[in-house]
């Protein structure tokens, strides 16, 4: 008649887990049902991450010859009260051993029960809240807000009126009557063989309902419900019996009836098919385990001013729900013990761990106490007592309290922010310098400073020195499908034909120097075919790279998500690393082919040739570009972007100024030396 014990086990787990209670102490009778209880709910404590603080064996009954055990056991079972952090305790056992635990915390701290024993108790089934001889006045404060596992039970119609109508009649030999009235109300009943003091005897208007709940209750508690209705399963077991076998006589002994050839073992067949509703409205059957399927009540002890108590009905354990949603609760009907500040309270080995922090085990005890250790760099908890950090999706980063992760600002550098506005002023600057040359250098169109050495390259290199410093706008704006595709191939075409105009320049001066000398063949090669075909020459060989570059692995719009903790870079991929540096290295081999042709021809007459210019100018252009190889590499994000434009924009700075500042000085401020006979000066 009792429902599965596994159900209670699990209701029980299932409740810490509702209050987060992770460390309890277990005060179990000692016997063998004692030891299965505490097997069963370990299994299922590790699972659930509970851990038992401690395991207190309550002896089935004391003895007064044992004093000294018992003195023994109580100073242990005061330690459990003051020496661990569990708030909770859980008690199974029989009612005998539930009194002698009361018995014991009586006589440990009789004055003060109420605070210094504070703690949530859960008990089992088998357990009723009792008081009996010396303890029938004792108060209940103790386990004041107690949780209390019990049988099933619902109220029957008219069971309450019966009680009231209870009154006892020694003549009608009810003994068992007889004798609960008497230790109930703590009087003896009237009989004349027995002498009574008249303060001593029952005056039979005695009520059941004035009884406090520890002496009697008239509520239908779970035991009394089973019994119930196992007296009519029995009897529909009986019924059913009857029914099948009608020819079998029946023989009356007194008040019992007897069937004759049926043995007690064969009501089991009939027990397992019963199926009925009782007076409560409730249907009533066996499982296959021939236990009756039903599940358990959850009650919370009140205690009411005058040290009476009633059990709240406040949840149940449903035997038809799934097994780890079986528990029902209603928590706010729920009174806890006055004791605690905080409701519900906690039972924890240790404090939580705040989100932005993880548990570590600490050494040498059980897994529920632990320490809080702060998340790694970029990991985060953002929920209590986690076990693990974890990473934040790609898109986001940790806060700094590592307890919530924050959206990534898109970031790509634009023409709104400081760097790009003072890095397109820059460019436009540059250019603004380009035409004004251009423009003096159109004015002057005939002088012999402009037309020396070959004219023709002189206006080429200062157009493409323009859409160098013009290039660098492609790279200050949100990157694209097309945007990317450009950039770099057209930054690198166009310096390339830059410093190609400049070999040429370089290398037509050269050989002009080496043309004049007397039985020289050069003056076949000097003119402006030569300089023209190495320009175009050494273009097209750029021109080859970055067409290769395109067709194979070309640049692609791209998400740096890993690059800066708290930033997406919005990029262009360059597709292949290997393409890029290829471009850079083949225009750094035009550069150091300009720069020696240039040193070589350096102590050329100066009114002749630019050598010395052009010298400088590749000395800034490759210091620039090897310091930007470096620089390039250790950036990450708007910065690396930020760098290419700088090394554009200084380098093509570079050429323009070492080049082109030395003509314009003497066209403007000095035009005595722009006139022939300066050019055929030599220097002595």
């Amino acid at each position: 008649m009792v429902p599965d014990e596994s159900m209670q086990y699990s209701g029980i787990v299932q409740l810490l887990q509702h209050f987060g209670w992770t460390w309890v102490g277990l005060f179990i009778v000692d016997d063998n049902s004692g030891e299965q209880f505490v097997h069963a709910l370990e299994s299922l404590f590790s699972q659930a991450g509970i851990c038992s603080a401690f395991t207190e064996r309550i002896p089935q009954q004391g003895h007064a010859d044992d004093l000294i055990e018992m003195n023994d056991i109580i100073r242990s079972i005061y330690v459990c009260f003051t020496n661990y952090s569990t708030n909770v305790f859980i008690f199974y056992g029989e009612s005998l051993s539930f009194t002698l635990l009361r018995t014991m915390m009586f006589l440990k701290d009789p004055v003060d029960r109420k605070t210094s024993f504070g703690k949530v108790w859960i008990t089992t089934a088998q357990i009723d809240f009792i008081s009996s001889g010396l303890q029938r006045n004792w108060d209940f404060w103790m386990f004041e807000g107690a949780i209390s596992f019990t049988v099933h039970s619902k109220e029957l119609p008219g069971f309450k009126d019966y009680l009231q109508s209870i009154k006892p009649n020694w003549n009608q030999g009810d003994h068992f009557l007889k004798d609960t009235w008497e230790q109930v109300f703590d009087c003896f009943l009237p009989d004349p063989r027995v002498p009574i003091k008249d303060h001593e005897i029952c005056t039979g208007q005695e009520r059941l309902e004035n009884l406090p709940a520890g002496l009697f209750t008239m509520h239908m508690t779970g035991h009394s419900y089973s019994i119930y209705n196992a007296v009519y399963a029995l009897t529909h077991a009986l019924h059913a019996m009857h029914s099948l076998y009608p020819k079998h006589r029946t023989i009356r002994k007194g008040n019992t009836v007897q069937l004759q050839y049926l043995q007690p073992w064969q009501l089991h067949h009939f027990l397992d098919g019963i199926l009925f509703n009782n007076s409560a409205k409730e249907t009533l059957s066996f499982g296959g385990k021939r236990q009756i399927v039903g599940g358990f009540d959850i009650v919370n002890m009140v205690i009411s001013p005058n040290n009476s108590f009633q059990l709240v009905k406040i949840g149940r354990v449903d035997p038809n729900a799934p097994k780890r949603k079986a528990l029902v609760m209603n928590e706010s009907m729920i009174v806890w013990h006055s004791h605690f500040t905080q409701v519900p309270p906690a039972s924890l080995c240790n404090e939580c761990c705040h989100p932005g922090n993880q548990k570590k085990k600490k050494e040498g005890e059980k897994f529920c106490c632990y320490t809080c250790v702060l998340c790694p760099e970029g990991k985060i908890a953002n929920q209590t007592d986690m076990a693990n950090c974890f990473q934040c999706p790609e898109d986001r980063y940790p806060n700094r309290n590592r307890n919530h992760c924050i959206p990534k600002a898109i970031n790509f550098l634009s023409y709104e922010e400081p760097l790009g506005i003072t890095l397109a002023s820059l460019a436009v600057s540059y250019s603004l310098i380009i035409v004004l040359v251009l423009g003096i250098f159109l004015m002057h169109n005939n002088t012999p400073i402009v037309r020396a050495n070959n004219q023709e390259l002189t206006y080429m290199l200062l157009f493409l020195l323009l859409l160098c410093f013009l290039s660098s706008l492609l790279f200050l704006r949100q990157p694209g499908k097309v945007n990317c595709l450009l950039r770099q191939p057209t930054f690198a075409i166009v310096f390339s034909m830059a410093i190609s105009c400049v070999l040429a320049k370089t290398t037509l001066v050269s050989l002009a120097f080496r043309a004049t000398k007397p039985g020289s063949r050069l003056k076949n090669w000097v003119g402006k075919g030569l300089s023209h075909s190495i320009a175009f020459s050494c273009s097209l060989i750029q021109l080859f790279i970055c067409t290769m570059w395109l067709t194979s692995t070309p640049p692609f719009p791209d998400l740096d998500m890993h690059s800066v903790t708290e930033e997406i870079n919005f990029q262009c991929n360059e597709g292949s690393v290997t393409m890029f540096y290829c471009v850079l290295g083949y225009m750094g081999l035009l550069a150091l082919s300009s720069f020696v042709v240039a040193f070589l021809a350096r102590k050329l007459p100066d009114s002749f040739n630019e050598s010395k210019f052009v010298t400088f100018s590749m000395l800034v252009f490759c210091s620039v570009w090897l310091s930007f190889v470096p620089t390039y590499l250790s950036t990450r994000g708007k910065a690396m972007v930020a760098v290419e434009i700088f090394a554009i924009l200084f380098s093509g700075a570079g050429l323009l100024f070492c080049i082109f500042c030395p003509k314009c000085y003497i066209i403007v401020w000095r035009p005595d030396l722009n006139c022939r006979e300066q050019l055929i000066k030599r220097k002595h």
